[in-house]
């Protein structure tokens, strides 16, 4: 899974094995079968049983998998048939609090991406992100919103959620992996509402998010890519600089970090 291409991670849920097809076919950069949140205990075998028949039939077919957490019972048959199946290309555990629990799910031989979704998990982020099989990281804004008790959906607690955010930035950063995804917008038909939040994630340095609709994908990727008027000034900037150390640009100093910046832009534009 290489950076340049996770900009949308969509959810399917696992008993809804008519919409794995059409989830593939979608656009999203990375598909998630969902065994979790989205699958009533009672279907959580049959969404097992749904996903290894697809893949099956669609041989060519590549998904990543959200697990139960770890304390549940069904999870080590869960592990057990993500590193069974070759067309499981990744592993998504929720509600991570451990750097035990990403090393036992590296353990299929996938790539794993935990979800911290507890302060317990929040505390235990540093050694979470440096854990063997550790893809990138995420997290869920809900479930972490209910447990430190904040008033999801309110600006309070947005601003309680942005230091998890940088959290994530942070021990991404010092852990040497790909930039984070945010959380899920649960809201649809609100395009502009999602344009705003996945801009706001974008500035913030996350690399994509985790969609719960196909109609979301659009708009995010649209939203993550570099405007002209950026595109314009990046190319204009390496134009200007024929090998300078540093120099004057519409009254701006240009300097490496800078040109570093309009090589980047150019190469998102190219993804």
């Amino acid at each position: 899974m290489e950076d340049s291409l996770l900009r949308s991670a969509l959810f399917v849920p696992g008993n809804r094995p008519e919409r794995f097809a059409k989830a593939l076919g979608a656009g999203a950069d990375v598909v998630i079968v969902d065994f979790e949140d989205a699958v009533q205990e009672a279907d959580k075998a049959t969404a097992r049983e749904n996903l290894a028949y697809f893949l099956a039939a669609h041989p060519h077919a590549r998904v990543w998998v959200r697990v139960n957490i770890a304390d549940h019972p069904l999870h080590a048959c869960e592990l057990a048939l993500c590193a069974a199946l070759p067309g499981i290309v990744g592993i998504l555990l929720p509600k991570a609090e451990s750097a035990e629990q990403v090393s036992r799910a590296a353990e299929t031989g996938k790539a794993v991406m935990p979800i911290i979704e507890s302060a317990h998990g929040l505390a235990a982020l540093p050694a979470i992100a440096k854990a063997p099989g550790v893809a990138r990281l995420t997290y869920g804004g809900l479930d972490l919103s209910l447990d430190l008790g904040l008033l999801s959906g309110s600006a309070a607690a947005e601003r309680m959620l942005d230091q998890a955010r940088f959290a994530l930035l942070l021990h991404s950063r010092l852990a040497g992996l790909p930039a984070p995804l945010e959380t899920v917008f649960t809201k649809l038909d609100a395009d502009e509402a999602l344009t705003t939040f996945i801009s706001d994630a974008k500035a913030m340095g996350f690399a994509g998010m985790l969609c719960i609709h196909p109609a979301q994908l659009a708009v995010v990727h649209r939203a993550l890519q570099p405007t002209a008027q950026q595109l314009d000034w990046a190319r204009r900037v390496l134009h200007e600089v024929e090998g300078a150390g540093a120099f004057q640009m519409d009254g701006q100093m240009i300097d490496a970090p800078v040109l570093q910046r309009a090589r980047n832009l150019l190469a998102a534009s190219a993804r």
